[in-house]
């Protein structure tokens, strides 16, 4: 009889289990009555797979349906009883039987049944596995439609056994409520848990500084940022490796409406491919082999504020159809989850390759491209904003100076001069490498440019102009060149002209001069 497993599986779903356990207690506990040829759950969720559905052409209402999350039972032609991607995967609510009990709540018993009924739509394997009869449950928890609880039987459901059955869709419900607030709770708990991980490493791993230099080109961009930050569009950040992508997008988030939320940054050339979903995604216990609790993806992380993704240009084929559908849907779902989470996220991507020809080459799709490049923002790379590089050097020596605990050494002319001639191909990173060496090879006073490994490839002769390849300063440049260098020494001095540690001595000028080309140059200290 049918009512005898249900005391001992309502045991079972009463304790402390995940909502995946739950489920499976349910369908596989009912299974242990031989006469159950199958038993699933559908639960209410949002639709998503409409087009594919068998009822699409029935379906009201796209916005919900019921999806199949559980099954079990004993088949006497089919082995794979918890399939879960078949057919009948999705039900749309108010449409055929389990759809019906889904919208009113109202539970159904249908027995004596000969396979041949009008409502069937797979006669033959209802034929073929004798079954008598069809009961289905709503599950209800406070008023509230969860899902459908379906039994096909080849016995005789007796009046005795679907009161029980109303009974266990009770309790069955309570244990699906139960199990997934406590997973609400134990996401929120692993939620923060990340996010403080993740701000940790930000702190012990962050340069700190924000973008230097006051180029017209620099200038450009910082108007352009001003310009996309309040939106909610997406930005693609291009440049050459070392320019600053990250520094950028620091800028954007800070300048959002969701600044006081947090900034999420994914390496997504650092990821291997077997590890893309789970990274970005998340997944639960048991998923996989070293799934040993539920983690959130870092979608869910950046939940209200920003997700970065550095060297997007990285991301395998495969996983970029599922990142363009999350970016669409706005919805992402655990892998080894049931659950589908909406998301609330603004995307900035970066990377140092043409994208364009990455989709002309048939590596980057088009239309994740096109819905990642809404905003495209290009930084240029340091040869083109020469006038940037003095303060960038007195910046990155204060800096290192700091976090070596050791005094600010001063810097010659000459070699700010050196500096400053140099392409850097390397960008801005180079640049900072190449000073951090010259720190840790410094005994203090004044900063050696020569003497550190910089100097096996400043020596190497390079263009003046940068843009145009001339060797000629135009009246301009040269104005631009000198103030750019009086503001460099007026930084490593703070703003001090006069005396032995003052600016005038860095630049070898007097000090009344210097005073006169600052007023003559408009520079404020």
């Amino acid at each position: 009889m049918l009512s005898s497993t249900f005391p001992q599986v309502m045991v079972s779903v009463a304790q402390n289990l995940s909502l995946s356990e739950v489920l499976q207690s349910i369908t596989g506990g009912l299974a242990t009555c031989t006469n159950v040829v199958l038993t699933r759950i559908w639960l209410k969720k949002p639709g998503d797979i409409c087009e594919k559905c068998l009822f699409l052409s029935e379906c009201p209402d796209r916005t919900n349906c019921l999806h199949l999350v559980a099954s079990a039972g004993n088949s006497k032609h089919c082995t794979d009883h918890q399939r879960l991607n078949g057919a009948f995967q999705r039900f749309p609510l108010g449409v055929r039987k389990v759809g019906l009990v889904g919208k009113t709540g109202e539970p159904i018993l249908m027995t004596n049944l000969q396979g041949s009924e009008d409502w069937i739509v797979d006669r033959d394997w209802f034929r073929n596995e004798e079954i008598k009869t069809f009961a289905a449950q709503p599950l209800v928890y406070r008023g509230d439609i969860l899902g459908v609880l379906g039994l096909f039987d080849s016995g005789v459901l007796s009046q005795l056994d679907f009161e029980w059955l109303q009974v266990f869709s009770a309790h069955a419900a309570v244990s699906i409520a139960n199990a997934r607030a406590f997973e609400e709770i134990e996401y929120l708990k692993a939620r923060l848990e990340e996010e403080n991980n993740y701000l940790r490493e930000e702190i012990t791993d962050g340069f700190g500084g924000g973008i230097i230099g006051n180029s017209s080109c620099l200038q450009k961009m910082m108007q352009q940022i001003q310009l996309v930050a309040p939106t909610d569009a997406a930005v693609l950040i291009t440049g050459e490796s070392g320019t600053g992508k990250e520094l950028v997008a620091n800028a954007i988030h800070a300048k959002s409406p969701r600044h006081d939320r947090v900034l999420i940054k994914v390496n997504c050339g650092a990821v291997p491919d077997t590890l893309f979903e789970s990274e970005f995604f998340g997944h639960v216990r048991g998923s996989f082999t070293g799934a040993l609790k539920d983690r959130p993806g870092r979608f869910e992380l950046a939940d209200g504020g920003t997700l970065f993704l550095d060297e997007i240009g990285e991301v395998p084929l495969p996983m970029q159809a599922k990142l363009l559908r999350v970016l669409q849907e706005k919805e992402i779902e655990r892998v080894g989850d049931t659950r589908t989470r909406k998301i609330n996220v603004r995307i900035v991507a970066a990377t140092n390759r043409d994208l364009r020809k990455e989709v002309d080459a048939g590596r980057f799709r088009q239309d994740l491209y096109y819905r990642l490049s809404v905003f495209p923002l290009d930084i240029p790379p340091l040869r083109e904003r020469r006038e940037d590089i003095p303060p960038l050097i007195i910046h990155f020596i204060k800096y290192f100076a700091r976090r070596m605990n050791r005094p600010v050494p001063k810097i010659t002319q000459a070699s700010i001069n050196q500096l400053t001639s140099y392409d850097w191909p390397g960008n801005v990173r180079e640049l900072q490498n190449s000073l951090e060496r010259a720190m840790i090879l410094s005994k203090g006073g004044i900063l050696g440019i020569e003497s550190s490994s910089t100097s096996n490839y400043l020596s190497v002769p390079v263009k003046i102009s940068p843009k145009d390849g001339e060797t000629i300063l135009t009246r301009d440049q040269i104005k631009d060149t000198e103030r750019a260098n009086i503001i460099a020494a007026l930084l490593q001095t703070n703003g001090k002209i006069f005396g032995n540690d003052g600016a005038a001595v860095i630049l070898g000028m007097k000090p009344s001069t210097l005073a006169s080309r600052i007023k003559a140059l408009n520079i404020t200290k």
